[in-house]
Protein backbone atom coordinates (compact mmCIF):
# COMPACT_ATOMS: atom_id res chain seq x y z
CA UNK A 1 0.00 0.00 0.00
CA UNK A 2 1.23 3.43 -0.92
CA UNK A 3 -0.30 6.15 0.94
CA UNK A 4 1.43 9.99 0.79
CA UNK A 5 2.48 12.28 3.91
CA UNK A 6 1.56 15.55 3.13
CA UNK A 7 3.25 19.04 4.57
CA UNK A 8 1.65 21.94 2.28
CA UNK A 9 2.44 25.98 2.31
CA UNK A 10 5.00 25.56 4.89
CA UNK A 11 7.04 29.00 5.14
CA UNK A 12 10.63 29.57 6.03
CA UNK A 13 13.01 32.31 5.69
CA UNK A 14 15.87 31.46 4.29
CA UNK A 15 18.92 33.04 2.46
CA UNK A 16 19.05 31.04 -1.15
CA UNK A 17 19.88 33.24 -4.44
CA UNK A 18 21.98 33.84 -7.28
CA UNK A 19 22.64 37.40 -6.51
CA UNK A 20 24.86 38.02 -3.03
CA UNK A 21 21.91 40.42 -2.17
CA UNK A 22 19.75 37.41 -1.57
CA UNK A 23 22.28 35.94 -0.04
CA UNK A 24 22.90 38.51 2.76
CA UNK A 25 18.99 39.46 3.16
CA UNK A 26 16.86 36.04 2.09
CA UNK A 27 13.03 35.87 1.64
CA UNK A 28 10.51 33.76 2.29
CA UNK A 29 10.20 30.69 0.68
CA UNK A 30 7.15 28.46 0.32
CA UNK A 31 7.51 24.67 0.40
CA UNK A 32 5.23 21.42 -0.21
CA UNK A 33 6.03 18.26 0.50
CA UNK A 34 4.39 15.17 -0.47
CA UNK A 35 6.12 11.38 1.01
CA UNK A 36 5.26 8.38 -0.28
CA UNK A 37 5.31 5.59 2.44
CA UNK A 38 3.27 2.56 3.30
CA UNK A 39 1.58 3.92 7.08
CA UNK A 40 -1.07 1.28 6.80
CA UNK A 41 0.28 -0.02 10.39
CA UNK A 42 0.05 3.13 11.28
CA UNK A 43 -4.33 3.11 9.51
CA UNK A 44 -4.65 0.04 12.16
CA UNK A 45 -2.75 -0.03 15.71
CA UNK A 46 -2.81 4.11 15.72
CA UNK A 47 1.35 4.10 16.60
CA UNK A 48 3.72 6.80 15.25
CA UNK A 49 6.26 3.88 14.93
CA UNK A 50 3.76 2.77 11.77
CA UNK A 51 3.92 5.85 9.89
CA UNK A 52 7.03 8.81 9.30
CA UNK A 53 6.22 11.62 11.80
CA UNK A 54 5.33 14.97 9.46
CA UNK A 55 6.87 17.19 12.91
CA UNK A 56 10.54 14.85 11.73
CA UNK A 57 10.23 15.80 7.97
CA UNK A 58 9.59 18.95 8.85
CA UNK A 59 12.98 19.27 11.17
CA UNK A 60 14.71 17.49 7.62
CA UNK A 61 13.31 20.62 5.16
CA UNK A 62 14.04 23.56 8.14
CA UNK A 63 17.73 22.27 8.24
CA UNK A 64 18.19 21.90 4.44
CA UNK A 65 16.47 24.97 4.17
CA UNK A 66 19.37 26.59 6.56
CA UNK A 67 21.93 25.85 4.47
CA UNK A 68 22.73 28.56 2.07
CA UNK A 69 22.56 27.92 -1.98
CA UNK A 70 22.93 29.77 -5.30
CA UNK A 71 19.60 27.83 -6.64
CA UNK A 72 16.65 26.10 -5.33
CA UNK A 73 17.35 23.29 -7.45
CA UNK A 74 19.81 22.16 -5.13
CA UNK A 75 17.86 23.11 -2.13
CA UNK A 76 14.93 20.86 -3.59
CA UNK A 77 17.16 17.59 -4.46
CA UNK A 78 18.89 17.90 -0.95
CA UNK A 79 15.00 18.03 0.90
CA UNK A 80 14.37 15.32 -0.96
CA UNK A 81 17.56 13.17 -0.99
CA UNK A 82 18.01 13.83 2.79
CA UNK A 83 14.15 12.72 3.51
CA UNK A 84 14.84 9.44 1.51
CA UNK A 85 18.09 8.54 3.08
CA UNK A 86 16.75 9.42 7.05
CA UNK A 87 13.12 7.74 6.29
CA UNK A 88 13.49 4.63 5.21
CA UNK A 89 9.86 3.66 4.77
CA UNK A 90 9.54 6.69 2.11
CA UNK A 91 9.72 5.72 -1.52
CA UNK A 92 9.06 8.85 -3.13
CA UNK A 93 9.67 12.55 -2.25
CA UNK A 94 7.67 15.35 -4.20
CA UNK A 95 9.17 19.08 -3.07
CA UNK A 96 8.14 22.12 -4.82
CA UNK A 97 9.63 25.79 -3.50
CA UNK A 98 8.70 28.53 -4.10
CA UNK A 99 10.69 32.11 -3.59
CA UNK A 100 8.01 34.80 -2.54
CA UNK A 101 8.66 37.67 -4.57
CA UNK A 102 11.70 37.20 -6.21
CA UNK A 103 13.60 39.73 -7.70
CA UNK A 104 13.33 39.28 -11.40
CA UNK A 105 10.80 42.14 -11.87
CA UNK A 106 7.59 40.86 -12.42
CA UNK A 107 4.90 40.62 -9.67
CA UNK A 108 3.98 37.39 -8.78
CA UNK A 109 3.25 34.76 -5.70
CA UNK A 110 6.90 33.08 -6.53
CA UNK A 111 8.67 31.42 -8.62
CA UNK A 112 10.93 28.15 -8.05
CA UNK A 113 11.08 24.38 -8.74
CA UNK A 114 9.09 20.89 -8.43
CA UNK A 115 11.12 18.15 -8.30
CA UNK A 116 9.83 14.22 -7.65
CA UNK A 117 12.57 11.59 -6.32
CA UNK A 118 11.67 7.83 -6.46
Amino acid sequence: MQNKIIIEGLRIYAYHGVLEQERKIGAYFTIDAEVTTDFSVAMETDKLKGTISYAAIFETIKREMATPSRLVEHVAGRISRAILDEYPAATSVRIKILKENPPMGADCRGAGVEITLP
